[in-house]
């Protein structure tokens, strides 16, 4: 291959690969924000850094892993803003309400409603490892830690879910 075509290759497999994974990456960045417009930004936002970083991939066959990385780390990056920024909910007509997928689904959902008492980063591996089906191994490849800090936050995100969920049952029963 001529040096000159090497940028148009990587520029042409980078649109083939990101094309197939969006829906894939709107979800899960839906699963972690909670919120399909703030989803809709994240994954904007990821696919703007991966396509600045696409350089940096060497195998195409871990694309899907890579750009995952990339999108998780974005939301994680956008659940931490949010502890600094104040968020001031405007009542919305019902038209309004009805469009956020996500919101709606994680609120009928006990433990979506629950992953609210989680830390990013333990959110982030909730989601990865119950609603993505992914191994602990693949977990913290994608978040870039070591296995064992993978299972102390998924053991510590269980227990603060459990304790969440059982406050909330006894609230019921009063």
């Amino acid at each position: 291959m001529v040096p000159s075509e090497l940028p148009d290759t990587i520029d042409a497999a980078f649109e083939r690969l990101s094309g197939r994974g969006l829906d894939r990456c709107y979800s899960l960045a839906g699963y972690l924000l909670g919120n399909a417009a703030e989803a809709e930004d994240a994954t904007q936002e990821a696919m703007a850094r991966a396509w600045r970083a696409r350089g940096t991939l060497k195998d195409k066959a871990a694309f899907d892993g890579w750009l995952d990385r990339v999108l998780v780390n974005t939301c994680l990056d956008r659940m931490r803003r949010r502890k600094l920024i104040r968020f001031v909910e405007i009542e919305e007509g019902e038209e309004v309400a009805d469009r956020d997928p996500f919101r709606d689904m994680l609120a009928q959902d006990e433990l979506g409603r629950a992953l609210v008492v989680l830390t990013p980063e333990q959110r982030a591996v909730v989601v990865l490892r119950f609603w993505r089906d992914l191994p602990i191994e693949e977990i913290a490849t994608q978040l870039d830690c070591p296995a064992g800090t993978v299972k102390s936050r998924l053991h510590s995100a269980i227990a603060a879910l459990r304790s969440h969920m059982d406050r909330a049952a006894r609230e019921v029963l009063r």
